[in-house]
């Protein structure tokens, strides 16, 4: 396997078992990618937000100030330091986030009970072997 195969597997399947009605949240690329931030970190501010989306400080600001307006994230002062404030993702934003980075999970189940038990644990084993060595890449 080379990296354009896997590229090709993976489009394919988002493109395949995406959630339908994605425009409805009227959500940019730049606010998935913000609210995927939220998810996976713990502590995470506008600093942050900015380096991870390769913005300006205000831009992240400006990105930022649109979700917490749609009430998909909320500001808390940060119980480390009262000076930072931390975004985190509220209900409604994790439902956003579902419907517009995730697989659907009703697709998913077909597909899972036309599948043997072996060929499950191979699916299983592999997608966990990659993302964790996919979140080992991002750290270093």
């Amino acid at each position: 396997m080379n990296p354009t195969e896997l590229n090709k597997y993976w489009t394919d399947i988002y493109f395949y078992l995406r959630y339908q009605n994605q425009n409805e949240d009227k959500i940019s690329h730049q606010g998935v990618r913000i609210l995927q931030l939220l998810d996976k970190c713990e502590y995470i501010g506008i600093k942050e937000i900015a380096k991870n989306i390769d913005v300006s400080h205000n831009t992240a600001s400006e990105h930022v100030k649109r979700l917490i307006h749609k009430s998909w994230i909320h500001k808390e002062r940060s119980t480390r330091d009262e000076r930072m404030v931390i975004l985190r993702l509220t209900e409604q934003g994790r439902q956003v986030l579902k419907r517009n980075a995730n697989l659907d999970e009703g697709k998913l189940e077909q597909i899972l009970a036309r599948m043997t038990p072996s060929e499950k644990q191979i699916i299983d084993s592999a997608l966990h072997l990659l993302s964790e060595r996919a979140k080992n890449a991002t750290n270093s």
